[in-house]
Parts: C-alpha cells; structure tokens; sequence
C-alpha cells in the first residue's frame, strides 16, 4: 500500500492487485473495487485459461475443456441467442469447492462476455446477465442442477426457463400470508394486554361513589 502525501489515505499499486486464490495478477477496475464481497474463482481459473476461455467463447459462444464435444452445446447457444437470450456457456469437470465460485466465474467472464454467462459443473450452475434479473436466473437453475455432468441437458433446461416467466410460488404465498397472520394476532394480543397492565396515571380522579337512595 501507498500513501497520499496530502491526505494520508491508502491507494492500491500495482502490486497489490494480486488474487489470493488463482495466483494470477488483475488490474483494479470499477466493479472489483466496489464488489461488496470477495470473489473466488475455481482454482483452475488462472489468467491463462481466463484468456482461453475469451477466445474460445469468440466463435461459438461456448467454452469447454478440449476433450469436449462442443457441438451440442453450440446449438443450444445458437438457438437461445435466436430466441433473444445473448447467451454464453463455460464448462468445467468436477465441482469447485463451493457453487458460490461459478457464480463468481459467471461475473468475471461477464466483464468482458456481454449478455447472459452460464458455468456449469457437474452439479452445479453460476450465471451472470445483463439483461436478466438475478430472480428469473436461479429461478431457470434450480430444475437445470445436478445432471451429474451432463451439461447438454442442463443447458437445455435453464434456456428452456430462461425463455419463461418465473411462476409463482402457491407455497411460498401461503407461507407469507400465514406469517403475516400470525404476526397481526399477536401484534393485537400485544396492545391488548398494554392496555390491561397500565396503571392509573396519577392524579386522575377515581370515579364517584354511587349514591345510596335517601330512605322513605
């Protein structure tokens, strides 16, 4: 870390942009500046096969290890893009240590692969889109995860929910609903038993006697 002469505060060098976990050294820019967490990306992703992964995504929008058949997998691509999905798909083998990681390989891929980015595992799928709410993607992964790496099938699946609209929850409604009712009840049962347990503020007044009738 540097210091500003005139105002003391640290400036990241060069030097400093070094990722922890890939070994590999990226510049600063706008949106690692501003993450509000830490990204990490699966250790295979070093900045060589990052760059491998832009070249191979340049003719067909698809990125896979070179034992890979990519053919099917770039029709799918062709067909969504057809559809209005600008999409892009990476493939790893294995699993990373946690899903979190894709999602964070989807975003990084993002800054220079415009559109919708999918990464797919064996198991699991991180994406990244600009045009796409973050709802409707993991609403398309949630029915394309654990194919056992059979990324043709998950691919077609989360384009497939891509091109629908996400629908909605009749359990999920229910639970907020039930909640919300709960949360009424025992608001009301609450102010209730306030108003039982205030004491008399003091200085009031107590309330008259009744009168007993004069007698006859």
């Amino acid at each position: 870390m540097e210091l500003v002469p005139s105002i003391g505060l640290p400036v990241a060098s060069s030097i400093d942009a070094t990722s922890t976990n890939t070994g590999w050294k990226m510049p600063v820019n706008h949106t690692s500046a501003f993450s509000l967490g830490a990204t990490k990306l699966p250790d295979e992703f070093d900045s060589d096969t990052m760059q491998e992964v832009r070249s191979d995504l340049a003719d067909n929008g698809v990125s896979a290890p070179d034992d890979d058949d990519q053919s099917d997998l770039a029709a799918i691509v062709a067909d969504a893009r057809a559809q209005g999905i600008d999409l892009s798909i990476v493939v790893m083998h294995g699993n990373p240590g946690h899903d979190s990681e894709l999602r964070d390989l989807a975003t990084e891929v993002a800054g220079f692969q415009h559109g919708t980015v999918a990464v797919f595992s064996d198991d699991w799928i991180g994406t990244a889109s600009d045009s796409i709410s973050r709802v409707h993607l993991e609403w398309a992964e949630d029915k394309a995860k654990f194919k056992e790496g059979d990324s043709e099938e998950a691919a077609q699946i989360l384009v497939h929910r891509l091109e629908q609209t996400p629908t909605m929850s009749w359990t999920g409604i229910t639970s907020v609903l039930l909640t919300v009712l709960v949360l009424t009840i025992g608001g009301l049962y609450w102010i209730k038993s306030r108003r039982e347990n205030t004491p008399v503020a003091a200085g009031t007044p107590a309330a008259p006697a009744a009168e007993e009738p004069a007698p006859r």
